[in-house]
């Protein structure tokens, strides 16, 4: 019977998480495993939209004058863990754009820096080993 070295769990977000010996994204607050860290983590969340005046109000009321984006040029999409319903990621994109590929990480690289000692992962940071 083999056992394998355990690699780790790292921090990528506030609410999110990155298994490595599982190659799984993971939600920082539920731990539900979202999907494969191999594919866009995007696809496996929870997608809300949202009206930039609403996140953005005026800054005064009653005036309407504000920095919110105009809604016909941009919309705000909220990411949520599919579990728990925490906030994992929001971006602003122009209506009709594809959802982003944000969050892209060379798994075999990381991993193979971490087998040669050159990293470790401590409370789920990245930490460069010196000698």
């Amino acid at each position: 019977m083999s056992t394998q070295n355990k690699i780790g769990v790292l921090n990528i977000a506030e609410n999110l998480q990155l298994d490595l010996d599982t190659d799984t994204w993971v939600c920082g607050r539920c731990s539900c495993v979202i999907g494969s860290a191999h594919e866009n983590v995007k696809h496996s969340l929870l997608v809300g939209e949202r009206d930039p005046t609403e996140v953005h109000p005026p800054l005064i009321m009653g005036q309407p004058y504000s920095f919110a984006p105009n809604p016909e040029w941009v919309r705000i999409l909220e990411f949520y863990c599919p579990s728990c319903g925490v906030q994992i990621e929001t971006e602003y994109l122009p209506p009709g754009h594809p959802i982003t590929y944000t969050t892209e990480i060379d798994l075999a690289a990381l991993k193979n820096r971490l087998n040669q000692g050159e990293m470790v992962i401590e409370n789920g940071h990245l930490k460069v080993v010196t000698t």
